[in-house]
């Protein structure tokens, strides 16, 4: 009869030592994920902010949809200006060289993401299972002036895997699966990120 108080004592503090173990990892190991899905997920938003603000320099509005957005990065030029001094005159006073050069605008959008960037897989979301980013342009009235807006985002919960449930709330009081991770806006001319 005492070995088995014995046993059932350890069983116990076994039990009880795990339970302890885990209400110190389960926290850690959230804000672990957390922030490196969000990162990966900011990351991506990033290049879609830059390849949108590509587009608006060749279409002078932003695309509503990836499709619209690939396809025009890839067939369409971009123009550079490269303005230099004259050599020639030393006080540079307003001669200035003017070279206009029109380059393909995928080249110029990966030397400016640092490499090559396969623009079609741009609209899924990391760690999203095949999920893809919303995205919305459209044109608004602001200060009397006809203004191009664009939003593109996800909300947590499409990419935070088993972490998308509101009981990790409790790890972190700022943490909802709902709220939306995104650049730009439908009713501003502002596209900064939220993040």
């Amino acid at each position: 009869m005492r070995r088995i108080v014995n046993v059932m004592l350890v069983l116990i503090a076994v039990i009880l030592g795990y339970w302890l173990y885990k209400s110190i990892q389960d926290p850690i190991e959230f804000q672990a994920e957390k922030e490196k899905r969000k990162d990966a997920v900011i990351s991506v938003l990033k290049k879609i902010q830059t390849a949108q603000d590509m587009y608006r320099t060749i279409r002078g509005s932003y695309a509503g949809s990836f499709d619209t957005l690939s396809k025009v990065l890839m067939s369409s030029q971009i123009t550079l200006e490269k303005l230099e001094a004259d050599p020639s005159d030393p006080t540079n006073q307003d001669k200035f060289i003017r070279t206009i050069i029109k380059k393909p605008a995928k080249d110029s959008l990966f030397n400016i993401l640092g490499g090559v960037v396969n623009l079609d897989s741009l609209r899924y979301i990391p760690y999203g299972e095949g999920k893809t980013f919303s995205i919305e342009a459209d044109t608004i009235i602001q200060q009397s002036q006809k203004v191009y807006v664009v939003e593109v985002g996800t909300k947590y919960k499409d990419f935070m895997g088993e972490f998308a449930s509101p009981r990790y709330k409790k790890y972190d009081a700022m943490y909802d699966p709902e709220k939306s991770l995104k650049f730009g806006d439908l009713n501003s001319a502002n596209t900064s990120g939220n993040w």
